[in-house]
């Protein structure tokens, strides 16, 4: 088996495949989708950081010159809110957004939510003890982040059960080759939250309140496609990949007991045990990026026009750079996995998901005595942001 992200044994396993790519074509044409595969680690590392590629191209080119085929009109309220946030643009629009959202998540205004995060968890987690276990992501993975985001926003807690269903709806528009229902549902989702977003900023306007959509609507050099874009992307990437690592990091736990008998054992271990799940099984496999002027990876020419698929997958288990890559170790100290990117887009929430993600394991080791599987898992159909479709577990209290 070979590179194949539509075929559901690759998504569950693709580190055999990602092994044969570093070592034998670590620059490599993927045809179906027409993009560059970059496997190893300091390849995906060094162009990231590099301004000859950019999320998107439409700042300096428009789609004929780029070789590229109109978008179909349908689409265009969904790549409109996409691309009035700060990921899918570059500078110097990225740097205006990312300046004044940025104020939100200082390191001081983040390590504050901790305490909240923590009643959070332990609340979910109790929750989930007393009835003796379930689905660990719809009962713990999914409501943390969704409610920590929603609480930052100012998001009434009545309408809260929308963000989930929108924001997985909108992220399907970014798996390989999505079909054509996958894109009209992403369309729908992205107009109906562009519509509700609109109508609270609108409210905030007039009666300001303590959260971030108020204080986004006081900003004068925001425009209104630009507030509704950041709070998307805000809540899209404030839960999908935290969501991910949560169930992907049990499930990388079950079938690793005896690490997950030494974090039981150590609670010291905690922050690089997070630190390694993201590595080990990573909740983004692929970042795209669009190259902008020509390149050379590896002797290969790749010209302008092109779109790089970095494998953040395969790039976190290179043994050039980590000791023993398949091994899962909770205790790995060196570990600069790139599961949050690099570069001028290095996620701006990354302090906030580690919070997150500690407390919630945290709170799950300090609450039961044991988890045990009820069945094994099976993975979600997508590729790019790859996860489990339900973790049912038993949980025995501590």
């Amino acid at each position: 088996m070979g590179f194949d992200p539509w075929n559901p044994d690759f998504v569950a396993y693709p580190y055999r495949v990602y092994d044969e790519l570093r070592r034998e074509a670590p620059v490599s044409y993927f045809e179906p989708t027409g993009q560059w595969l970059i496997s190893r680690h300091a390849d995906v590392n060094a162009l990231l950081r590099d301004r000859r590629l950019g999320r998107s191209y439409l700042h300096v080119a428009g789609h004929e010159e780029f070789g590229r085929p109109p978008e179909p009109e349908f689409q265009e309220p969904f790549w409109r809110v996409i691309r009035a946030g700060m990921l899918d643009v570059e500078p110097p629009v990225h740097t205006r957004l990312r300046r004044l959202v940025s104020k939100a998540f200082t390191p001081r205004m983040v390590e504050s939510l901790r305490p909240r995060v923590r009643a959070m968890a332990g609340e979910l987690v109790a929750a989930y003890v007393e009835k003796g276990g379930g689905d660990l992501i719809a009962e713990v993975a999914e409501p943390l982040p969704v409610t920590v985001i929603a609480e930052m926003l100012g998001i009434p807690d009545g309408d809260r059960h929308l963000l989930r269903p929108w924001s997985a709806d909108i992220c399907g528009m970014y798996e390989l080759n999505p079909t054509l229902e996958a894109q009209h549902t992403a369309v729908r989702a992205a107009t109906e939250f562009s519509g509700y977003l609109k109508a609270l900023a609108a409210g905030r306007r007039a009666n300001p309140g303590d959260d971030l959509v108020s204080a986004l609507t006081q900003i004068d050099e925001l425009t209104e496609d630009e507030l509704v874009g950041t709070c998307v992307l805000l809540l899209n990437a404030g839960h999908e990949a935290t969501v991910n690592v949560t169930g992907n990091g049990w499930w990388s736990l079950f079938r690793n007991p005896a690490e997950l008998a030494r974090l039981r054992a150590d609670r010291s271990l905690l922050s690089t045990a997070v630190e390694e799940l993201m590595r080990w099984d990573t909740p983004l496999q692929m970042f795209e990026r669009w190259v902008l002027e020509d390149i050379e990876v590896h002797g290969v020419r790749i010209p302008r026009g092109s779109e790089v698929a970095l494998l953040f997958g395969s790039a976190n288990r290179d043994p050039e750079v980590f000791a023993d890559p398949d091994r899962l170790d909770v205790g790995r100290a060196d570990n600069p996995h790139i599961s949050f990117g690099a570069g001028i887009h290095f996620c701006l929430g990354a302090p906030l998901a580690r919070i997150e993600l500690a407390e919630s394991f945290g709170a799950l080791l300090d609450r039961t005595s044991k988890l045990e599987l009820r069945e094994e898992p099976a993975w979600k159909p997508g590729y790019v942001i790859r996860g489990l479709r339900a973790l049912n577990l038993t949980a025995t209290p501590a």
